[in-house]
């Protein structure tokens, strides 16, 4: 009992470190107004565990920082894909 109680409490610990916080920047070359990028920025802002969202019209690029624990690029290009605004990782 006790070495299940002390496995439990060491994944407590332990789990939630696991998470950490990521940075991606997306091409989205499919912006052609400055006004696309409000409605970028909001599709990416709706993703479960995105803390941050930098659109740019002139470079037509997202920079996301995200919970990789919550998200990851394909949940990220998918919701900029659904709001009509393809997107992929730039290297």
């Amino acid at each position: 009992m006790k070495k299940l109680l002390a496995a439990l409490s060491l994944a407590g610990v332990v789990g939630p470190a696991l998470a950490a916080t990521q940075t991606v920047t997306l091409s989205v070359p499919g912006m052609t107004c400055a006004a696309c990028p409000i409605t970028v920025k909001k599709a990416l802002s709706k993703v479960e565990g995105v803390s941050q969202v930098e659109v740019t019209f002139e470079k037509r690029e997202a920079v996301v920082t995200f919970d990789d624990a919550k998200a990851d690029a394909q949940k990220l290009t998918k919701a900029t894909e659904d709001a009509g605004y393809p997107s992929s990782v730039k290297r």
